[in-house]
């Protein structure tokens, strides 16, 4: 089951992108962004589902040395 993870900027809060795991990703994970850029997970949030939904929401909180948003 494949994961929809917001990608979060730390600094400044913004989402830079959406992007799909094949598993939930770890607090250490690289990966590289759409704009080519290979980046760090900081942190990993795991939300609440909305009611009678079953997708939850994932975030992942990474620090591009590029400016994003």
């Amino acid at each position: 089951m494949s994961v929809t993870a917001t990608i979060i900027n730390t600094a400044t809060g913004l989402p830079i992108q959406k992007m799909v795991f094949g598993r939930m990703p770890k607090p250490w994970a690289s990966f590289t962004l759409e704009t080519g850029e290979l980046v760090t997970a900081e942190r990993v949030e795991v939300g609440k589902p909305a009611p009678g939904k079953f997708a939850v929401p994932v975030s992942v909180w990474v620090s591009p040395k590029k400016s994003q948003g």
